[in-house]
């Protein structure tokens, strides 16, 4: 296991997230596992935080707490007993509650928090620092008194972030275009990655849900008023993103959307199933060739131009996909993405996926205008596809969403941001470059305009941006 820091060598603490409900047959394998874990390691050594809810009547406003006490019976007769009690609420705990929890469920009052409603997700950490949380972890797992621990939590980082996004009002607007529109989680990944790059370029992030079944000539028939709001949401953002995704509805939709971005100069971002929806949106509309297909999708294609790539078995469905790290290589150094992770050589990014770009007719692809810009070592699978031309045309084959983080956005997200919104080339960028709004009156008078923004780097440019 490689510790969250990236630091060499054996990790201090390791974390075991275990979710669902207490009671439930579906988490009973694991709860026994996590019940021997904790017998085999030891007191000292393994420190167990609940997360219960404690519901608020709206109509009298109290808080009950029976609900954390039955699911800490529960667990207390499946063998477990909470250290500590992370209680989810709408309004802090009252003092009175946390005594009658710390007394019905065996738990310290110092070791019950409150998680309640705040403005943005990123000022948990700010309430568990609060509440001395990570004191009474450190305690539970006799760390209090080891030098190289760090007693305070260092979120200098957290509160700036967490400030800066309740302040962020110029908005930039995303067209997610997917077939799973109904249920936002099924993207959550992506979602989380496009805020991070929200954030980093100080912009308030709006989604905009669009159907890619919606998007098609059948619905205009079906259902026009569907198709008219689809095609109003798809021409009114600022960036597209058609995210990955398994089997044949909505593909004609996806490749419209790929179509638009492409023709209007629209900043697009195609993951997986992105990026083999515009390699053949291209060789239909540019190429010419109309029955370009992937074999996912049309196994008798006269064109295939994505084709069934498994690391494993061509015959066998079970065990095939590509999954976990793999190094892709930049083939063209002065490329948006190779600029945009840092000039780097090569990255190393997370993939899910079976159906890869035909290798066989990259050349024909390159010489129409698309780039194919990242490869596999062998170089035999695309990886980063870019159109030069465009303001910011790009699909990956793997998931940049996998590993983008609250400070360390993916670069990916963070050009398809700046370019949608800003209008400036993301080119210019270094990696993880926050951009820093710095009120300059000199410059100002040097541009004549009162009103510019600057807009300094963390490597010290200064760029005009409005």
């Amino acid at each position: 296991m490689i510790p969250v820091d990236g630091k060499e060598g054996p990790a201090d603490v390791c974390v075991i997230e275990l979710g669902g409900t207490i009671g439930d047959i579906e988490s009973m394998p694991f709860i026994e596992a996590l019940g021997q874990f904790s017998y085999r390691v030891g007191p000292g050594n393994f420190c167990l935080v609940h997360v219960s809810l404690v519901p608020v009547l709206n109509v009298v406003g109290e808080q009950k707490t029976k609900p954390t006490q039955h699911s800490v019976r529960g667990l207390r007769g499946l063998g477990l007993t909470p250290n500590i009690l992370a209680c989810r609420s709408t309004k802090e705990l009252e003092d009175n509650v946390k005594e009658k929890l710390s007394q019905f469920c065996h738990v310290p009052a110092a070791n019950i928090v409150t998680l309640y409603d705040v403005s943005n997700i990123w000022c948990i950490p700010l309430l568990l620092r609060d509440q001395k949380a990570h004191e009474a972890i450190l305690k539970v797992l006799n760390l209090d008194r080891v030098e190289s621990i760090a007693l305070e939590p260092k979120l200098d980082e957290w509160v700036a972030r967490a400030t800066i996004f309740d302040a962020l009002q110029d908005t930039v607007r995303i067209a997610m275009v997917g077939k799973y529109t109904g249920l936002s989680d099924s993207y959550l990944s992506v979602l989380k990655a496009l805020l991070h790059a929200s954030v980093d370029c100080r912009r308030k992030l709006v989604v905009d849900w669009v159907a890619s079944t919606d998007l098609e000539d059948s619905t205009a028939i079906e259902a026009p008023d569907a198709y008219k709001a689809a095609w109003d949401l798809l021409k009114g953002a600022d960036g597209i993103l058609v995210p990955g995704g398994f089997g044949d509805r909505g593909v004609q939709g996806k490749i419209l959307a790929a179509k638009y971005a492409r023709e209007k100069n629209v900043p697009y971002l195609g993951i997986c199933l992105g990026m083999q929806i515009a390699v053949v949106e291209f060789a239909r509309h540019v190429m010419n060739l109309t029955d370009a297909n992937s074999t996912e999708f049309d196994p008798d294609t006269k064109t295939p131009c994505v084709i069934f790539m498994p690391e494993g078995s061509k015959t066998h469905m079970g065990a095939t996909m590509r999954l976990g790290s793999r190094r892709t290589f930049f083939k063209v150094a002065d490329c948006k993405s190779a600029k945009l992770y840092g000039n780097v050589t090569y990255v190393d990014e997370r993939h899910r996926h079976r159906y890869e770009v035909n290798p066989d007719m990259v050349p024909e692809f390159e010489n129409a205008g698309l780039q194919f810009v990242g490869k596999d070592d062998t170089g035999r699978r695309m990886e980063i596809i870019e159109i030069p031309n465009h303001r910011y045309f790009v699909g990956a084959q793997f998931h940049p969403e996998f590993k983008s983080r609250p400070s360390k956005p993916s670069p990916l997200f963070v050009g398809k941001k700046l370019s949608a919104k800003l209008g400036i080339c993301s080119l210019f960028l270094k990696r993880l470059c926050f951009l820093y709004i710095c009120e300059i009156s000199a410059l100002r008078n040097i541009y004549g305009n009162p009103h510019v923004r600057f807009c300094r780097t963390s490597c010290g440019r200064i760029w005009a941006v409005g």
